[in-house]
C-alpha cells in the first residue's frame, strides 16, 4: 500500500486524539477510526459518529500517519519518523486543545515520556496523574478485549471519567 496520510485537525479543535496508525480498513477509506476499534473508541468518549467528526471538537492525530505494514501478530509499529516530524506542527495551529487523548503504549511513552510508567496497564491505572491534559487509554482494538476483562477498574474508574471530560468540553 502507498502513502496515505490519515488526519484530521481544525484550528479550533478541544480534544485531541493520539493513535498509534491507520489500519488496513482505514487506509483504504481514508477517514480515522472508520473501523471496529473507532466503534469501540466511540462509545468509551460516548460520543456519535457526528460527535467523534466534528472537527471542531475533536482532532485526530496518529503517532504514524500512514499504514504501518503487517507484522507477526498485528501491524507493524508506527513508522518513527512522523510524530517529530508532524506533532509539533500540527500542535502548534490547534490554539484551544483542553484534553490530549493518548491511546495506546506509542502515544503514551512518546507524550508523557518519563512519567510514564512501566507498563501501558500503570501508565492508564494513574490517569489522573496525567490530568487535566493527558488522558492514557489502552487501544480499543477488539484484540485486547482479554486486557478489559483482566482490568475490570478501566470501565469503573477511567470510562466514567473519560466520558465526563468529553461531555464537558463545548
Amino acid at each position: 500500500m502507498g502513502p496515505r496520510p490519515v488526519v484530521l485537525a481544525h484550528p479550533d479543535a478541544k480534544i485531541v486524539i493520539i493513535g498509534q496508525a491507520p489500519g488496513t480498513k482505514v487506509h483504504a477509506s481514508g477517514i480515522p477510526w472508520d473501523d471496529a476499534s473507532g466503534k469501540q473508541l466511540r462509545k468509551w468518549l460516548g460520543v456519535t459518529d457526528s460527535q467523534f467528526y466534528n472537527e471542531k471538537k475533536f482532532a485526530i492525530i496518529p503517532m504514524g500517519f500512514c499504514y504501518p505494514g503487517k507484522g507477526k501478530s498485528g501491524d507493524l509499529p508506527p513508522r518513527p519518523e512522523c510524530a517529530p516530524q508532524w506533532h509539533k506542527p500540527l500542535f502548534d495551529e490547534l490554539k484551544h486543545v483542553e484534553l490530549v487523548i493518548l491511546i495506546g503504549m506509542y502515544a503514551q511513552n512518546y507524550y508523557l515520556g518519563k512519567q510514564a510508567k512501566n507498563t501501558l496497564t500503570e501508565t492508564v491505572a494513574n490517569f489522573k496523574d496525567y490530568l487535566p491534559k493527558y488522558l492514557p487509554l489502552p487501544h480499543p482494538s477488539p484484540r485486547n478485549r482479554f486486557w478489559l476483562t483482566k482490568n475490570p477498574w478501566f470501565k469503573v474508574e477511567v470510562l466514567p471519567e473519560l466520558r465526563e471530560r468529553v461531555k464537558t468540553i463545548k
